[in-house]
């Protein structure tokens, strides 16, 4: 009892400052002084405290959660932005009249809405409508939709049809009062070299957007342009947006499948090595790359090596290109990294570059495909520079130039087979302003461009033999 009430008076004393307790006690027969206190209840509410702790842990889980659902959303809507600008600037040219189109264009617009319109109703049903970017992204969707069901409107009422009948009657009757007195030129057979040279060139075909989206401006594209090889596969190869490394290729096993971006293969020329980097060696530098016999040839990255990629095994070879110049030194004046351009036509496949012994002129090499030897070379005067792009046409080089950011002009050829080089004016349309890559099929007499990012098409047409 002495303990208990020592305990309690400890008690008493420590708490006097703010407690203060009065109790009425009484004497056994001992004469000891007995009372009752009632102390208050200080035990800590630790069950209180966990489940505090718990709800705490579970709303920063809810925020953390809520925070990335909101950046992937943020980085979805820029994406959307961009593919909605391009998908706008595409119906602006149909409306304008400047790009030939047809019914599956017109499912692939409508494609593509639908699939912007899924992701939109999405994003507002998780922004509960709170959005005003989210809204005013669905609202210019819907805009976009009617405009492009009113051109397809237009074209179901024939409208097109009959502009397209007005042209082709205007066509023939100025063709028929420039050439009545000349015989028609009879179409020159595909893979022979039975004309006497380029007479013209067709309007721009454009075919799409690569698949990238409009920031990739650099690359090529194109099919095999070995003579008599398979034209149903088409590649793709857009650069990085700073012009300069080709990582991968993709490819689609038809045309149609290319317009729909449909069962596409991916190749890739990178590989990683130890510590999270990257070995670029077998990459490629610029947009100088051609399809040739089921291979890819194109200037190594950062070398003046070849590169040889097998699309079947994937297995690359390299052979280095003597006192080529490399690295941006001598490039075309349109586009940069392409001091290497690689070329095909009936003949075979050839490369174009330039050295410091010819200040920076032309250079043509004939090259064997199987080993990349070199076979035979050509030296010219013309300057690199000076020179937008080039392409071959049965041994001969043609040169093009930039007129104005709508006309481009073949300027300058050279004849390997005779060694003569010569002036000349073939000026042609451009659907954007600058020429990333420009390679010539002989499997179907067209040049395909890599127009700023936009796949395009040439028909060329040939003077008769003399």
């Amino acid at each position: 009892m002495r303990l208990f009430l020592i305990i309690a008076l400890s008690v008493c004393q420590a708490n006097a400052a703010s407690l203060e307790v009065n109790s009425t006690g009484s004497l056994d027969e001992n004469g000891v002084c007995k009372c009752a206190i009632i102390l208050p209840d200080t035990t800590f509410p630790v069950e209180r405290m966990e489940f505090l702790e718990m709800a705490n842990y579970n709303l920063s889980l809810n925020v953390q959660q809520a925070v990335f659902k909101i950046q992937s959303y943020q980085v979805t809507l820029v994406a959307s932005l961009q593919k909605l600008k391009n998908l706008t600037r595409r119906v602006e040219v149909m409306e304008l009249g400047g790009i030939s189109y047809t019914e599956l264009d017109f499912e692939l617009l409508k494609l593509e809405i639908r699939e912007m319109e899924s992701l939109a109703i999405q994003l507002r049903a998780s922004f509960n409508g709170s959005s005003t970017l989210v809204e005013t992204l669905f609202v210019e969707i819907q805009n976009i939709s009617i405009m492009v069901n009113q051109l397809e409107s237009h074209d179901k009422n024939n409208v097109l049809a009959v502009k397209r009948e007005i042209a082709s009657l205007r066509k023939r009757l100025e063709d028929c009062e420039k050439h009545q007195d000349n015989p028609a030129v009879p179409p020159v057979p595909y893979g022979t070299c039975k004309h006497g040279g380029i007479r013209n060139i067709s309007k721009p075909f454009v075919v799409q957007l690569n698949y990238l989206g409009f920031a990739y401006k650099f690359g090529g594209w194109g099919k095999d342009s070995m003579l008599g090889a398979d034209q149903d596969i088409h590649w793709v190869a857009p650069l990085t947006t700073d012009g300069r490394s080709m990582n991968s290729i993709r490819f689609y096993p038809s045309y149609d499948d290319l317009l729909l971006y449909k069962k596409p293969t991916d190749k890739v020329l990178t590989k990683p090595i130890a510590y999270n980097n990257i070995d670029y060696s077998s990459s490629g530098q610029g947009g100088g790359v051609i399809m040739f016999n089921e291979s890819m040839y194109y200037n190594c990255y950062n070398t003046r090596d070849l590169c040889k990629f097998n699309t079947k095994t994937n297995a690359v070879e390299r052979k280095t290109l003597t006192d080529a110049t490399f690295n941006n030194r001598f490039s075309y004046a349109s586009t940069q990294w392409q001091d290497i351009d690689l070329a095909a036509d009936e003949d075979g496949l050839w490369v174009i570059y330039s050295t410091e012994q010819n200040a920076g002129n032309l250079i043509i090499s004939k090259l064997n495909p199987t080993s990349m030897i070199v076979e035979k070379t050509w030296t010219t005067s013309q300057y690199k520079l000076g020179v937008t792009n080039t392409f071959m046409v049965c041994g001969i080089l043609y040169a093009t130039r930039t007129l104005n950011t709508r006309r481009e002009e073949i300027f300058y050829m050279y004849d390997t087979k005779t060694s003569t080089e010569g002036k000349l004016s073939i000026p042609f349309d451009k659907m954007m302003e600058n020429i990333q890559c420009l390679s010539y099929n002989p499997n179907d007499h067209k040049l395909y461009m890599y127009n700023d990012g936009y796949l395009v098409t040439y028909d060329l047409n040939y003077n008769p033999l003399p």
